[in-house]
């Protein structure tokens, strides 16, 4: 079992991290940290982190999913022509793909647990089969998500903004509704019994609140709060509010403990993975939405080693590959390390190899990390 002290380092990192990040490339270029840009950071952070949240709830009871960056791209496209070349409204192609997805990731699920397979086999095949229908689907062409210049509620996704004032009051509710869930997180596991670290609940808390406020009040001398932000808090509170205050989350937490364990005190393990899978699905296509309409088009690239930034997140923020532990703030902070790493790079106009070594170190050393802080 992982000490309070090891998982106190882990939150330490992760913010020397995160400032470290953000220091090397504000000081090779101040552009980095202007309004426009961070603003343009919150935007891509999201859909990296809401396919990582969804990946927390793959993790947790012992599983992978290979898939979701190929699903990232699949849904986006199907959105996008059913947009453009049959003239469907927006709002009716995007939740009509969802349903899509929802329906297609719970059918993987299915058979990963009723067939007793492997998830890393059934999920690469599902990478490489998503991956082929989507360039199906695009006709390995360009497919945009708007036509003629006008914008619709695909392209709004990514270029809507919150004015600054209510931005301001949401973040506030934010910071409330954070500090609500941490008090009571606090107070359930010491009814259960849990010895609770309330001092790194606090610290977790007060960064965090730092982060949001802090973010918010730059992003309000752009143009205010994107839409796509909302739709990650929005996201981020309901996985919370699952993983740690419903029957699911604990089962999901149970299985991944002890799987055999679980099931003897009465666990539905089956249903419960099922359940993870298809909410996963949902999340995969709020992601592709996002990916594509900030994109501006579906094209052959959409999506692709978006599973690895997910895993990498999930895995910086302290989700453990073995099941049974992570976290929605850690999840949050990880996608945030990833998706600054990434727009750094491209301010800084790194070479596309560069990216992908960077992107690989990070996760070989996440995983490292991880490793040696659970030997402790």
């Amino acid at each position: 079992m992982t000490r309070p002290e090891s998982v106190s380092f882990r939150s330490l990192s992760m913010l020397i991290a995160l400032v470290s990040i953000v220091s090397y490339f504000a000081l090779y270029d101040a552009a980095f940290i202007s309004p426009r840009n961070l603003s343009q950071l919150a935007i891509e952070t999201a859909s990296t982190a809401i396919l990582a949240l969804g990946m927390l709830l793959i993790i947790v009871p012992g599983h992978i999913d290979l898939s979701v960056g190929s699903g990232v791209g699949l849904t986006g496209a199907i959105a996008a022509v059913l947009t453009l070349h049959y003239s469907w409204p927006a709002p009716a192609a995007l939740s009509s793909t969802a349903l899509f997805s929802i329906v297609l990731y719970s059918a993987m699920g299915f058979v990963i647990v009723r067939e007793r397979m492997p998830a890393f086999i059934i999920t690469l095949g599902g990478l490489l089969i998503f991956k082929g229908a989507h360039w199906l689907v695009i006709e390995n062409s360009t497919v945009p998500v708007v036509q003629g210049g006008q914008s619709n509620l695909y392209s709004l996704l990514t270029t809507f903004y919150v004015s600054p004032r209510v931005s301001l009051i949401l973040a506030a509710l934010l910071v409330v509704a954070l500090a609500a869930g941490a008090a009571s997180t606090s107070r359930q596991r010491k009814r259960q019994g849990i010895q609770t670290d309330d001092e790194q609940l606090f610290l977790r808390w007060f960064v965090s609140a730092q982060v949001i406020l802090l973010a918010v009040l730059t992003m309000n001398q752009y143009r205010g709060v994107p839409l796509s932000a909302l739709i990650l808090a929005s996201t981020a509170f309901v996985i919370h509010v699952i993983t740690q205050h419903t029957r699911l989350g604990r089962h999901l937490y149970a299985i991944g403990g002890n799987e055999e364990a679980a099931i003897i005190s009465g666990v539905p393990a089956e249903t419960a993975v099922i359940a993870a899978f298809a909410i996963m699905g949902t999340l995969v296509s709020i992601s592709g939405f996002l990916q594509t309409a900030f994109a501006g088009a579906s094209t052959t690239t959409t999506g692709q080693l978006m599973e690895l930034d997910a895993i990498a997140a999930c895995v910086i923020g302290g989700t453990s590959l073995k099941g049974g532990r992570g976290d929605v703030i850690g999840v949050l902070f990880g996608a945030l390390i990833m998706a600054t790493l990434l727009n750094g790079m491209t301010l800084l106009a790194f070479t596309p190899e560069t990216k992908f070594i960077a992107r690989g170190t990070v996760l070989a050393l996440a995983v490292w990390v991880d490793v040696r802080l659970s030997r402790r």
